[in-house]
């Protein structure tokens, strides 16, 4: 079910946010093809839209204080007004992605779990890679 979400998604975006999300698609499936895909539609339990929607890749258990546990993916991918996120999900050092990809990855945005640029052509892939390839392993 996801798959076709995903494609959907993928397909209503406006080029060339379009090929830009379907080349780093391929690119994080290629990094883990197995990975379990993710499909988030933005909309909470009411149907009301509360975030952008999301492609998600891989899965780590998150760990709450209560004790309780919930499944989510590592790596999301979503497109925003302004251009595209990439979020690195479940990294315990919140200043990572910044202090080691953030003076090197071109014209991006470097949080503690997201990387927003407005398109491909304006950041360094093998950076990005990089990044995606850290956030896989960092859960292991």
């Amino acid at each position: 079910m996801a798959k076709e979400e995903i494609k959907t998604y993928i397909a209503s975006q406006p080029e060339p946010k379009r090929g830009d999300m379907q080349e780093l698609h391929q690119i994080i499936l290629d990094l883990k093809p197995a990975c379990k895909l993710w499909f988030l539609d933005g909309k909470n339990d009411e149907g009301k839209i509360v975030s952008n929607p999301n492609i998600g890749y891989g899965f780590y258990t998150i760990k709450y204080a209560d004790g309780t546990t919930r499944e989510f993916y590592q790596i999301g991918l979503s497109a925003n007004t302004t251009g595209i996120s990439v979020y690195i999900l479940g990294l315990d050092d919140k200043t990572y992605l910044f202090r080691t990809y953030g003076e090197k990855i071109g014209k991006a945005s470097v949080t503690g779990y997201c990387i927003k640029f407005k398109m491909l052509k304006d950041i360094n892939i093998e950076i990005l890679k990089a990044a995606i390839q850290y956030g896989f392993e960092a859960q292991k």
